[in-house]
């Protein structure tokens, strides 16, 4: 048994690999090769569509340790090594409060997998827990972000990257509707209200779990799941919820993943009954008469 599997198997959440470990060269090679419709043609179709990567660019890559972060980082680089734009890299990853094993994972995997990483300290579990009750996953991630913010700015980066997926951005949309009663998209890209000159880019926009969960599994990695020590304790995650509504929803209705998606693009505001843009709320009847 390898040493990453060591670690795996000594408390840290994961995603047991199918096969054994390949040799990073060969990773590298199915995600252009094997994986470059499900992923590689897809992650660049995003950087395309939406503008994420520009001449003169540096790239915070944030990673958490998991399977979508670790991803996103080959990626990145395999895009650089094809030259298509002229852009700086660096590797940012924050421990908030991890069990030591589990860092030690995440070293361990981006030693292997040939990611510089920097990784700088936080006290953000414990904080989220004591403020945030028994939803510590908003709290946590909000002030996770600032903090990642902060270091890509210390860095010199203009862009911060994270892992969302296609997955991400439905289910998203979903709880925006079921819990908060708004529709609001998780973004491809925005930019940053608290530290100037940042934008946040999300390249993973098109790529569906099903196919980061193969390419990981295939590949040998063993990545952290949640690794987060407050939400162990919690109950009640409606994220995990909503993954299991929309996989129902997939039984009756046929491409009901696409169809959440498109509506984000398809917003009709003359058949709305309000709408906030601006920091202003309008409503429908405000501008009945002027039509």
């Amino acid at each position: 048994m390898s040493e990453i599997s060591k670690l795996a198997g000594d408390g840290c959440q994961t995603i047991m690999p199918e096969q054994e470990l390949k040799p990073v060269a060969e990773i590298e090679r199915m995600i252009t090769k094997k994986y470059r419709k499900a992923i590689w043609s897809k992650f660049t179709k995003a950087i395309r569509d939406y503008k994420l990567v520009n001449d003169g660019d540096k790239i915070a890559v944030a990673l958490s340790g998991g399977k979508d972060s670790l991803l996103m980082a080959k990626l990145f680089q395999e895009l650089q090594r094809h030259k298509q734009k002229d852009f700086a890299l660096e590797f940012i990853a924050m421990d908030p409060g991890y069990h030591p094993h589990i860092r030690r994972l995440l070293l361990d995997n981006c030693r292997y997998l040939k990611i510089p990483v920097h990784v700088f300290s936080s006290d953000i579990f414990r904080i989220a827990e004591k403020i945030a009750g028994d939803y510590p996953c908003y709290m946590c991630a909000k002030m996770r972000r600032g903090a990642l913010y902060a270091k890509a700015q210390e860095l010199g980066c203009n862009k911060l990257a994270l892992g969302h997926h296609f997955d991400d951005v439905i289910e998203t949309t979903m709880l925006n509707i079921l819990c908060a009663g708004s529709f609001k998209n998780m973004l491809p890209k925005l930019k940053s209200q608290n530290f100037a000159g940042m934008e946040l880019i999300r390249p993973l926009y098109y790529v569906r779990e099903e196919a980061i969960i193969s390419f990981t599994q295939d590949s040998g990695i063993m990545p952290l799941n949640c690794a987060c020590m407050v939400a162990a304790k919690k109950i009640g995650n409606k994220r995990f919820e909503v993954k299991k509504l929309i996989k129902e929803l997939k039984k009756n209705f046929q491409q009901v993943e696409k169809s959440i998606f498109r509506a984000g693009e398809n917003v009709y505001l003359d058949a709305v009954l309000g709408w906030k843009s601006g920091g202003k709320h309008h409503h429908y009847l405000d501008y009945y008469d002027e039509k």
